[in-house]
């Protein structure tokens, strides 16, 4: 190895168009400008295929990007691996579903939980309907939804549409001796989806609106979302909770013994409301009267915690991790970001895996996250993760460094154009101190991304402009800063999973015969 390396991962920046919607290139960026046009760079693919996605329409997102930039490998992920289970019918054989569906036959109701839409981060409609589908087929008699509403992943006002096209399956389902209704529902952002235990109020209030039947109550969702919005004027991913409700009472609160399925794909925010069903020892808040549920995951969110127990699609192995890798070679590393994407840089870098692969050679720090919107604080944590950044790169005792900066992407879903300007520049303020630091202590540092989002924030669809609040399928760039070595790009067409190998390459490493190739 000649030099330490750091890698500064810039959350939800992507390579835009340069014009007024694109807040990376509107925003004051004088270091990123100054690294574009002085050093090696280039700009990778992290989306669709490239990151083990069905297909190239399918925008990234930080739990495959991160997985693809610590492992050095493309493996078939959530909605790849979920749809593949549907269609050869093994989530239908699997022992948990066919548990679900016998307790549900016996007199219980079953309920779809999850987030409504086809933005193929968190969740997919047409799963739940393939799901509803089957389980009628099944015999299952009663059977609910408890949609939450998307606008981040999709477009920030499309609820409804999505609401039709579930409203219109379960009209059909509805056969004779049949109830398949929405019973609940309400923003991503302000029930249910938390995660990283950022903000168990939240889950709580999920909790109590699709278990308790406690909440505003609607004859519909559709009535629930038209009044809310003109009311509020909020877009899709904060209305407030709703209930529907039937003669002036809750159409179907998860009752005690009932078949709960939460048809979420990704970990991350399905984690909590899966502990407050899972766990007999539950003590975030109170569930008053609960006594359990035959719970399961579309996955499971979380192997090594056990997070659920029961799951229905087997989530992919990763093994032979850039961790992996560095730690057999004796390397000392620190990883480091703010709750929000706390487990991105740990959890997922490491092929979803809890935990260190080796505890005497790594170090991971996060920085509690405020509980406070977004676009109210776009800074974020990135003066106390530069802070420490800098005071590890000073300590010398680190050979691999990594930090993830959340403002693009946190900050990008809010739709505030200028709030995402603000914290664009202040995650530049950020590079420019390691960049120095760089300098004075001897490190290579190169930039990345896991997936675009600041870089897009409006879209024009029939000749009309609105906000964009979902990540872009733009590459994103890599950049190599080195002021003593002149380091080459290859020509070629590169990926997040290329990077680890540009690691291993540059540390003078071999890297493992299953991972893409080194970009150098």
């Amino acid at each position: 190895m000649e030099k330490p390396i750091v890698l500064v991962i810039m959350d939800g920046v992507g390579k835009g168009d340069g014009g007024s919607g694109d807040a990376v290139a509107v925003a004051n960026t004088p270091t990123l400008d100054h690294l574009l046009a002085t050093c090696p760079h280039t700009y990778l693919k992290a989306h669709g295929t490239a990151v083990g996605l069905p297909s190239d329409e399918d925008m990234g997102n930080s739990e495959v990007g991160h997985n693809a930039l610590g492992c050095g490998q493309v493996y078939s992920q959530g909605a790849k691996l979920v749809g593949e289970s549907i269609e050869n019918g093994a989530l239908f054989r699997s022992a948990t579903w066919l548990d679900l569906i016998d307790n549900a036959k016996a007199g219980h109701a079953l309920h779809f939980m999850g987030l409504l839409s086809d933005g193929n981060v968190h969740s997919n409609i047409s799963h739940l309907i393939a799901l509803l589908k089957e389980a009628h087929a099944a015999g299952v008699a009663k059977c609910y939804c408890h949609i939450l509403l998307d606008g981040r992943d999709v477009p920030a006002t499309s609820a409804l549409e999505y609401v039709e096209q579930l409203e219109n399956v379960l009209k059909e389902l509805n056969t004779e001796g049949r109830d398949y209704a929405i019973a609940s529902g309400g923003g991503r952002m302000q029930i249910t989806m938390d995660r990283y235990e950022a903000n168990w109020g939240m889950v709580e209030q999920g909790w109590r609106t699709h278990v308790q039947g406690l909440g505003r109550m609607f004859p519909s969702a559709k009535a629930a979302i038209e009044t809310y919005r003109a009311e509020t004027g909020c877009i899709d991913q904060d209305l407030p909770a709703f209930v529907v409700a039937r003669d002036g009472a809750p159409v179907a609160p998860i009752a005690n013994g009932d078949s709960v399925i939460l048809f979420n794909f990704r970990g991350d925010r399905a984690q909590e409301i899966s502990l407050a069903f899972d766990r007999k020892d539950f003590d975030k808040f109170d569930r008053p009267g609960y006594t359990g549920v035959k719970f399961a995951g579309m996955l499971q969110y979380d192997g090594d915690l056990n997070i659920p127990e029961h799951y229905l699609v087997q989530p992919p192995v990763i093994t032979n991790t850039l961790t992996e890798v560095l730690c057999a070679a004796g390397i000392h590393e620190y990883a480091l970001s703010e709750t929000q994407k706390y487990g991105h840089v740990t959890y997922f870098w490491n092929g979803n895996r809890s935990g260190k692969v080796c505890e005497e050679l790594e170090v991971y720090e996060e920085i509690p996250s405020d509980v406070v919107p977004f676009e109210q604080a776009p800074a974020m944590k990135s003066k106390e993760i530069t802070e420490k950044m800098v005071q590890a790169m000073a300590s010398g005792k680190f050979q691999f460094l990594r930090c993830n900066y959340p403002n693009g992407d946190m900050v990008g879903h809010t739709g505030v154009m200028d709030a995402v300007v603000y914290g664009m520049e202040c995650v530049d303020r950020g590079l420019k101190a390691i960049i120095d630091a760089a300098d004075q202590y001897g490190y290579t540092v190169l930039i990345t991304a896991d997936h675009g989002n600041a870089d897009q924030m409006t879209e024009t669809k029939k000749g009309k402009t609105s906000v964009r609040t979902a990540h872009s399928l733009n590459p994103v760039p890599f950049i190599i800063y080195d002021k003593d070595h002149d380091w080459t790009i290859l020509d070629g067409r590169y990926g997040l999973a290329n990077v680890a190998p540009t690691v291993v390459k540059m540390m003078g490493l071999t890297a493992p015969d299953c991972w893409e190739k080194s970009m150098v």
